[in-house]
């Protein structure tokens, strides 16, 4: 029976790769070759399928479906038995311009604010939520070691480990040996800048050599690999110390990973969303100094709303994505979780570059400029998602940040209108097909049996020629998003996030109301409901991210249940200095990123 099974799936996969799968041809036809006890097909099988399918093709056409059918059941038995490695992309790789968009391609001096004056606190844990920019003066001025810094925050995320759930595997000892290394360059006169000495975390999908990458499923949790991701490499490059492998949503998906749920510093009853939960959560319970998540789709800026971060979701090839798990080629990113934006901005001049392995990360250079006026800068609003929030916090919260935004020097807001589509947006998303790729060796040994999403199989019912179509209406919209957004440099929208709700599914790649589908899967034998029509905002969170335009989440105030509010600020592509530079200027101004949650110590 199992070679039987296996005959009938590689004969199924056939029919799915000429365009077929979608269709009854392929069931209808492996019905004909059991009746006839044939190992083969023939021409009459192909022809009495395709009448039952409605479908119709000539003599010629039948012949040459017969022939290569039967000579392709060969050669996928001999493709599926290659070993392709979890680096090895597709020999395509998407870019995030379009006709018509400029970008700048000069490199430009990196500027940083003034440094901060500050003085080390009598109880070093007081710098904890410190940002970035002011723990690194304190490095500088030799006011503090790494290994102090270090010690301080391997403390506490041992110590709020059991409230917060949000470490998979504690690197003590690489972080105090990189801790010293790092100290002892400085002591030698040989600081290499802000990130040099300062702790941070690495979501579970990103590879560290020699410990476990478990992709938060227990059907890896025993996984390794013999290599550093390329972000990893870079990070310790610019000095920064890594401490924890930090959670991820099981196969980067929500906030539960196999270890249980992740929570939010603010609210511990809310998980911190996902599935950048780790690096989330960690960051803004002040137990690393930064972190680096991933998002798909809301997996950086859904945990960093719930947990009140600024977290950057970088134009698609700005980082490169060697050595971490794939969900999608043309959809995934990395990118920073940071207390402020400025922080965002020093992570990135250190990752933000090619390395010669993901040949998707383009060479445009990334630039930061922190006394760029913000008065200067065209700054738009997609008022629809002023006018549909509900709750009344988050309404408080929306008004309050363009008022905060005029007080700045923002002095108009530019209408930008969400484009309509003729078509249904989460239907050109590449994650089914592109993730089935990514975990097809892993199904066919049996071991997605143990993971939750199993072998995500509904990739595999998109036929080759519908998928490549998709991406050509993808392109289309972008098109058409590019011409709505020509006219400012970024825009704000607003969120309806209050941290309210079940926060167990949480958000990010696949969980979560704002990046959900727009309609659920049908039951068994039940008839397929056409998708729920999308508001201007769902619509335009699509767009956008499958644009792979760049983000970053602000946190703009708080809900009567003291979860963070918040609002997204975006930017046409490679557009990310004018992005974090208003992001900073907003945070100087409100202030939010300097409170912190009370309810780790109760």
């Amino acid at each position: 029976m199992a070679n039987l099974n296996e005959t009938r799936r590689r004969f199924l996969t056939h029919f799915a790769s000429v365009g077929l799968g979608g269709t009854l041809a392929p069931g209808i036809l492996w019905a004909r070759m059991q009746d006839a006890g044939a190992r083969k097909l023939t021409a009459a099988m192909v022809a009495d399928a395709m009448k039952l399918s409605g479908l119709e093709f000539n003599e010629a056409d039948l012949k040459s479906m017969t022939d290569a059918a039967n000579q392709n059941l060969t050669r996928y038995e001999e493709l599926r038995t290659l070993h392709i490695p979890n680096d090895v992309s597709p020999p395509f790789h998407f870019s995030a311009l379009v006709p018509g968009v400029e970008v700048n391609r000069t490199k430009m001096p990196f500027r940083l604010s003034a440094a901060p004056a500050v003085k080390r606190p009598a109880n070093l844990e007081e710098a904890a939520f410190w940002p970035v920019r002011h723990l690194a003066e304190l490095i500088r001025t030799r006011q503090v070691t790494s290994s102090e810094l270090t010690e301080m925050y391997l403390a506490r995320l041992h110590r709020y480990h059991d409230k917060l759930n949000n470490v998979v595997t504690f690197l003590d000892d690489v972080g105090r040996a990189e801790a010293k290394r790092a100290d002892a360059e400085i002591a030698a006169g040989k600081y290499k800048g802000p990130l040099h000495g300062i702790p941070w975390g690495a979501k579970d999908i990103i590879s560290v050599k020699g410990y476990k990458t478990t992709w938060g499923s227990p059907a890896f949790k025993e996984q390794s690999f013999d290599y550093d991701a390329s972000v990893v490499e870079m990070l310790r490059d610019a000095g920064a110390v890594l401490i924890a492998k930090v959670t991820t949503g099981e196969l980067a998906s929500g906030d539960q990973w196999f270890g249980g749920q992740t929570k939010s510093p603010w609210n511990l009853s809310q998980g911190s969303s996902g599935s950048s939960a780790g690096p989330s959560s960690a960051t803004a319970a002040g137990c690393i100094g930064f972190g680096i998540g991933s998002e798909t789709s809301g997996s950086i800026l859904s945990p960093a709303a719930r947990c009140g971060l600024a977290g950057l979701r970088p134009t698609f090839g700005r980082v490169s994505r060697y050595g971490v798990m794939a969900l999608s080629w043309t959809q995934d990113r990395l990118g920073p979780l940071c207390r402020y934006a400025e922080d965002c901005a020093i992570v990135m001049q250190a990752i933000a570059k090619p390395d010669g392995r993901d040949m998707s990360v383009s060479d445009i250079p990334f630039n930061w400029n922190a006394q760029l006026d913000v008065k200067k800068l065209r700054v738009g609003i997609i008022q629809d998602s002023f006018d549909e929030l509900t709750n009344a916090d988050a309404k408080r919260n929306a008004a309050q940040t363009l008022d905060t935004l005029r007080s700045i020097g923002v002095s108009k807001f530019v209408p930008v209108t969400v484009p309509e589509t003729p078509f249904n947006l989460n239907g050109i998303s590449a994650i089914g097909v592109e993730s089935a790729v990514f975990f097809d060796e892993p199904a066919r040994s049996g071991r997605m049996k143990e993971a939750r999403g199993g072998g995500r199989y509904n990739g595999r019912l998109v036929p080759a020629v519908e998928y490549l179509k998709l991406q050509r209406a993808r392109m289309m919209m972008m098109m058409t998003l590019a011409e709505a957004t020509a006219n400012v440099d970024v825009y704000v929208v607003a969120s309806n996030n209050t941290g309210g709700g079940e926060g167990g599914r949480g958000g990010g790649r696949g969980g979560g109301a704002a990046t959900a589908p727009d309609s659920t899967a049908p039951s068994a034998g039940a008839p397929a409901e056409p998708p729920r029509p999308q508001s201007p905002t769902q619509r335009h969170f699509n767009m956008a991210n499958l644009a792979c335009y760049p983000a970053v989440n602000i946190p703009n105030g708080f809900s009567a249940n003291g979860s963070p509010t918040n609002a997204v600020f975006y930017a046409r592509p490679f557009a990310e200095m004018e992005l974090l530079a208003l992001a900073k200027a907003y945070q100087d101004a409100a202030g939010f990123h300097l409170k912190r949650p009370a309810s780790l110590d109760t």
